[in-house]
This record gives structure tokens, C-alpha cells and sequence, in this order.
């Protein structure tokens, strides 16, 4: 026994000090191969810098190994050759017994190493996860300065430009979407009977939308593309356009207005990063700039088509009473034409380079630049010029989807793949808050939060506020008759605005005529006759009916408000909610005008921002347009007619336009190509969020007080402007 034990002792201190050796000798063999790598990595630089630092034709043939076609530094080649090295001299035995020490248990081992192994295991898995981390780093650090290199060779011209109309159409189509449901909202809400809770939800449902689809297709576009997600977006948001202008109950059409709203919502996080990747340092914040004068187009188009169509009510047609198709559907299916023309387009643009690198795909990116190379050579009248570049840096891949082969079934393979998806997504979500992010993602929450809270807030406050004082002044005008006794009188003529109290009519008829905005209080209608009335704002209060006919009316039971009915009858009523003509145009024409106004104010804001961003920075920008609005919200106060109030718009509108020009330049430029699409989404997504909260709250106190507005509006843009210099600059610098 003795000696089996010493037999256990001596093998255990042959094994432990075999151990060390192994480790030691690891370490040699590890920093040798570290430092082989370092040495490959700086001969790597050099070779794919020096030819953009010089001039001279010669250098490039000084280049050894360079045999003038274009390939991929692959670095599974580097790590072939790394493993090559690193396992020289080694037999068989010494790789088993160090896989043995890094915790892989023999196949004899008993129970008693299982748990060793997998400690050891799961620690080496954090070391290599940390080592892939810290090269992927590096990689994209090297691709960003190479990148900037590669777009200042291929110039801006022909390509950018053409780049830039095709995602203006998209823009286009953003801004379309937020003005369609309020210009057709007073003529569908009479077309399904829409009561207020349904018209507000309304009104709020395509915010909703655009909130969920930034979310999405901003997250979707970093895993598998900014052109294709954009597309499948663009055509959501077509398909349900076009059906919601054929639907005709309130439920459908708020599902297809929902469902265009998420299709829509990818159009601003993806545009912006997607025209980035194009735009060389020195031209990103300009060109940047006039891009978003394309979301002011989509307003000015809107206020135009809903000026040219809806008060067009002969433009409609009619299957009997279950099927009616008014000019405001019309409307909502021209507001999709921008959205199929972007569709169109963008079929003939390429995917980011930048994103094909930092997916591996080099040589789908090397085609792109090329591409984008020669057609700006070609349009400047330097054909003859060569795209130069050879290789291009990329970045090294952690993760893909996983293949199961031929043999599994199609909808496991599906499964498999969007769960996949899903995690990737959603880790990738997650690092927009890791500690390198973290600080800065806060600050951007917050600023984008403030300046949609008071923005929108404002630009819906305004329009309301205008109708209120529209309503204001119109009741002012108003007619009050008292004890009129009315006998054997028709009326055949329009009647508007009146209230009649305690009046007396006697076999009078009602015949062929248009009731706006009228009332009769405690009145007797006797042997009465009433045809083919149309009415709005219509109500009879306290009335007494006796002996009336009602024929071919809309005067339902909900506009007698608690009325006596002696002896009369309703005969062939209008069913549902037929659209009339009886609206006020000249207010439809206000509506129109007025959005188009405040649209057309933001021209010079656009201007000045796209002429300064690069010259005064984007912070200075930001910071600068959120104090003057500030400064500006204080004149609301004198807002007390419709005249001022158009003023002030025009005024708020086209100062804070300059803020968000640079907080979408910044946004795009404070982070990395893997990330950029998903932190804009979710910002934006944040935006529609704070849009919703500030319409909900400053409508709530229309007619009621100007101060709450001012002091919330006034509030957030001061806090949004200190926020914004905190934030880091970005100008000057390249694109992550």
C-alpha cells in the first residue's frame, strides 16, 4: 500500500510539473505567433496604405506579391499559416496532453474532471470570444481610415447624385405619410362615422406605426442589408397604402393605415445611413443636409394633391350604399405614388459597400466602388482613369446563420434561421448600450426625445389652434332668432349658422336644402314637411314633432335630442354616413394652405444648415437652432389671430428644421457601420414615441391655455440644447 501511495505521489508531481512545462512552453509559442501576426499586419498596412499616400506611379510596382488583379487579404489564410507555425515540432502525443491541460478530458477521464473541464472550457470560449472582439476592432478601424481613402479616389459626382434623388423618393414618401390621415380625416370621419375617440386614434395609429417599423427594419438593415431592407419597407408600406384607399370600415382602414405606418417607419434610419456610406468626410454633412430637404417636398406634395382632389367631391363614385369610393381615396392612393417611384428606383442602385465589408464581402464592395469609381470618372470626362485600389480591408466575421444541411425540412431550416436572426439582432441592439456606447446613447435619447416631444407637439398645436380660432370667429357670427312664428313658408334655400329658440312653425316645408351649423331650441314643428335635406352640425333640442313628414333626410334620431314625436314619420332615411358637400371649402382650402406654408418655411432653414454644417459643426448647429426655437416659443403668446398664428408656424418650422439636419448628421456619425441602422432606428423609433406623448398633451389644452404649451415646448428645447453639447463632434472625422 505504501508504495502504491508513493507510486500516486510521484506520478502526480510528474504530471504537475509536466503541466507547467506545457504551459510555459504555450506562452513562448503564443507570443511568438502574436508577434508574426503584428509583423504580417504592419508589412498588410503598409502595402494597402502607401499607394494612396503617393503619387508616383512607381511605388506601386515596388510592391512585391502584387500582381495587379484584386483580391481579398483573407485572413483564414494568415491563420492557417499562424496554426502552421504554432503546432511545429509537436507530436501527437503533445497535442493530446494539451488539450488535456486545457481541460478536454480524456475519453478514460472519470466523473471527477467533468467539472474542471467545463470551467476550463467555457473560460477559454470568454478568451477567444474577447481575442475575435478585439481583432474585429481593429479591423474596422483599419476598413474606416482605407474606406475614406477609397471614396475620396472615387470622387462625388454622377453616382452620389443619382443616389441622392433615388433615396429622396423614399424621404419623399416619409413625409407624405405623416400629412395623409390629417387631410382626409373631416372627410372620413363623416364617410364611417367616425366618433372622437376613433378620430384621435386615428390621427395617432400611423405614429405607432413608424415607431414599430424605424425599430425594425433600423435593426434588420445591419444584418442583412440597407438596400434590401429598405425595399421590402418601401413595399410594405405601398401595398397597405393602396388598400386603405378601397377599404371602407373604420377597423380595416386603421389596420392598413397601422400597417403603412411600419412599412414607412424604416425609411428615415435606413436613408441616412445608406447615403452616408457613399459621401466622403469632407462632403457627408452638406449633402446630408440637402437630403432631408426631400422630407419637405413629401409635405409640400401632400398639402398640394389634398388641395387639387378632396374638395373635388365629383370625383367619386358609388355601388349603392354599401360601397362608396370619395375623392379623399383618390387622395390616399396618389400619396403612394412616391413610395412605388422610390421602389422603382432603388431596383437599379447598388447595396452599401461598407456594409458588404463589414459583412466580409469583398469583393461585391470592391464591384460597388468600382462602379462608383468609373461612373463618376465618366461623367467628369476622365474615362481613361483606373480604379486603383486592389484589396480592402475586411472585417472578421464572429457569427453566421447556421446550415442544416440538405436533409432537414424547409420550415426547420426557416426556424432556425429567424431565431438565428432574432439573437443577432438582438445583441446587436444590445451593444448600442454597451459601456463604450452607454453614455452617449443616453445623451441621444434624451436630445431626440426633447426636440420630437416639442416639435410635434407644436406643429399639431398650431393647425388646432388655428381651427379654434376659426370656430371662435365663425360663432361670432352666428344669427339668434327667439319666438319666430313661421306659417306656410318654404324654404328651399341653404341654412347656415342660426339658432332659433322657442319658435313656432306651422305647415312649412323643408325642401332641397343644406343645413350647416344649425339649431332649434325648444321649437314646435306642426304638419311640417321635410325633403331631401342634407345636414352638418345640425341639432334640434327640446323639440316637439307633430304631424311631420321626414323623407329622404339624414336627420336621424341622434340630431332630435330628447324631441317629442306625435304622429310622425321617417320615410326612405340616407343610410350611413354619406360624405356631403356641405363642409366649409374656404376652411378645407385654409387647412391645405396652411400646411403648405409651414412646409415651404422650412426651405431656408434647410439652406442655411446644408451651407453651414460642415463650417460651424454639428453640435454648434444643434445646440444654435434648439435655443433660438426656444427663444421663438415665447411669441406664441401673441398668437391671438389666425394671421399670427400662420406667422409663427412658418417662423418655428423653418428655425428648428436646422436641429434636426444635425442631429440626423450626428446620429449617423456617432456610430459604427454595424450599428449605425440600429441605434438610428431605435432613436427614431423613440422620436414617434415622444411625438405621440406631445400631441396627446398640448391638443389637450387647446382653447384652454397658451402657457402650458410654451413652458413644455420652451422646456424640452432648452434641455435638449444643453444636452447636445455634451455630446462629442463629429465633424472632420471619418465614418466608423
Amino acid at each position: 500500500m505504501d508504495d502504491d501511495g508513493r507510486y500516486r505521489d510521484n506520478r502526480s508531481d510528474f504530471l504537475r510539473g509536466a503541466k507547467d512545462i506545457a504551459k510555459v512552453a504555450k506562452k513562448q509559442v503564443g507570443k511568438k505567433v502574436g508577434r508574426g501576426m503584428d509583423k504580417m499586419g504592419d508589412e498588410y498596412t503598409k502595402r494597402s496604405y502607401k499607394r494612396f499616400e503617393e503619387e508616383d506611379d512607381d511605388d506601386y510596382a515596388g510592391v512585391e506579391g502584387n500582381d495587379g488583379g484584386y483580391y481579398r487579404n483573407d485572413s483564414r489564410a494568415n491563420d492557417d499559416e499562424g496554426h502552421s507555425d504554432s503546432t511545429e515540432g509537436h507530436d501527437e502525443d503533445d497535442e493530446i496532453y494539451e488539450g488535456e491541460y486545457q481541460g478536454i478530458p480524456r475519453a478514460e477521464s472519470g466523473k471527477a474532471g467533468n467539472l474542471d473541464g467545463v470551467t476550463a472550457a467555457q473560460a477559454q470560449q470568454f478568451r477567444d470570444l474577447s481575442a475575435y472582439e478585439s481583432e474585429r476592432r481593429k479591423d474596422q478601424e483599419e476598413l474606416a481610415q482605407q474606406y475614406e481613402t477609397i471614396l475620396q479616389e472615387c470622387g462625388h459626382g454622377k453616382f452620389q447624385w443619382t443616389l441622392y434623388f433615388v433615396l429622396g423618393l423614399a424621404l419623399m414618401a416619409d413625409g407624405v405619410e405623416i400629412f395623409v390621415v390629417g387631410f382626409v380625416l373631416p372627410s372620413a370621419e363623416k364617410d364611417m362615422c367616425l366618433s372622437e375617440p376613433n378620430k384621435g386614434m386615428l390621427g395617432l395609429i400611423v405614429y405607432l406605426g413608424m415607431m414599430v417599423g424605424a425599430f425594425v427594419w433600423g435593426c434588420l438593415a445591419d444584418r442583412i442589408g440597407r438596400r434590401q431592407t429598405l425595399l421590402i419597407s418601401l413595399s410594405i408600406n405601398s401595398v397597405f397604402a393602396f388598400f386603405s384607399s378601397f377599404v371602407q370600415g373604420y377597423s380595416s382602414f386603421l389596420f392598413c393605415r397601422l400597417a403603412s405606418g411600419v412599412g414607412i417607419g424604416g425609411s428615415i434610419p435606413i436613408v441616412f445611413s445608406y447615403y452616408s456610406e457613399f459621401l466622403a468626410q469632407e462632403k457627408r454633412g452638406e449633402h446630408l443636409s440637402w437630403l432631408c430637404m426631400f422630407w419637405m417636398i413629401g409635405g409640400i406634395y401632400a398639402s398640394a394633391m389634398a388641395w387639387a382632389i378632396i374638395p373635388h367631391y365629383g370625383w367619386s363614385f358609388q355601388m349603392g350604399s354599401a360601397y362608396q369610393f370619395h375623392s379623399w381615396r383618390v387622395f390616399v392612393l396618389v400619396c403612394a405614388l412616391p413610395s412605388v417611384a422610390a421602389i422603382s428606383a432603388l431596383t437599379t442602385m447598388p447595396e452599401s459597400p461598407r456594409f458588404f465589408l463589414e459583412n466580409g464581402k469583398h469583393d461585391e464592395a470592391w464591384m460597388i466602388l468600382k462602379q462608383v469609381h468609373d461612373t463618376n470618372m465618366r461623367a467628369k470626362g476622365y474615362p481613361e482613369r483606373v480604379f486603383s485600389v486592389t484589396t480592402i480591408k475586411t472585417v472578421k466575421q464572429m457569427d453566421e446563420l447556421v446550415d442544416l444541411g440538405d436533409g432537414a425540412a424547409w420550415h426547420q431550416k426557416w426556424r432556425i434561421k429567424l431565431t438565428t436572426l432574432f439573437h443577432q439582432v438582438w445583441s446587436n441592439f444590445l451593444s448600442v448600450f454597451s459601456p463604450e456606447y452607454r453614455r452617449t446613447t443616453y445623451m441621444m435619447m434624451a436630445v431626440w426625445f426633447s426636440m420630437s416631444f416639442s416639435y410635434y407637439g407644436l406643429t399639431v398645436w398650431f393647425p388646432d389652434m388655428i381651427k379654434y380660432l376659426q370656430k371662435q370667429e365663425y360663432e361670432s357670427r352666428t344669427k339668434v332668432f327667439v319666438k319666430e312664428k313661421v306659417e306656410h313658408v318654404t324654404f328651399n334655400f341653404t341654412l347656415e349658422n342660426q339658432v332659433h329658440r322657442q319658435g313656432e312653425y306651422f305647415n312649412d316645408k323643408f325642401m332641397n336644402l343644406k343645413m350647416r351649423s344649425m339649431v332649434f331650441e325648444d321649437s314646435l314643428f306642426e304638419e311640417c314637411y321635410f325633403e331631401d335635406i342634407t345636414s352638418s352640425n345640425t341639432f334640434f333640442k327640446n323639440c316637439t314633432f307633430i304631424a311631420t313628414l321626414f323623407y329622404n333626410t339624414d336627420l336621424f334620431k341622434y340630431r332630435l335630442v330628447n324631441c317629442k314625436l306625435l304622429n310622425s314619420t321617417f320615410l326612405h332615411n340616407k343610410e350611413g354616413c354619406l360624405l356631403s358637400d356641405v363642409s366649409d371649402e374656404n376652411n378645407a382650402y385654409m387647412v391645405y394652405f396652411v400646411s403648405f406654408l409651414g412646409t415651404l418655411a422650412v426651405l431656408p432653414g434647410n439652406i442655411v444648415s446644408a451651407l453651414l454644417m460642415d463650417k460651424i459643426g454639428r453640435l454648434r448647429m444643434l445646440a444654435g437652432s434648439s435655443v433660438i426655437s426656444c427663444i421663438s416659443c415665447f411669441f406664441l403668446s401673441f398668437g391671438n389671430s389666425e394671421s399670427a398664428m400662420i406667422a409663427l408656424l412658418c417662423l418655428f418650422g423653418g428655425i428648428s428644421i436646422a436641429s434636426w439636419n444635425a442631429l440626423d448628421v450626428l446620429t449617423v456619425e456617432l456610430y459604427p457601420s454595424d450599428k449605425r441602422t440600429t441605434a438610428f432606428g431605435f432613436l427614431n423609433a423613440l422620436c414617434k414615441l415622444a411625438a405621440v406623448l406631445g400631441i396627446s398633451i398640448f391638443t389637450s389644452f387647446v382653447g384652454i391655455t397658451k402657457a402650458v404649451p410654451i413652458l413644455f415646448a420652451s422646456g424640452a428645447l432648452a434641455a435638449g440644447s444643453f444636452l447636445a453639447l455634451k455630446l462629442p463632434e463629429t465633424r472632420g472625422q471619418v465614418l466608423q
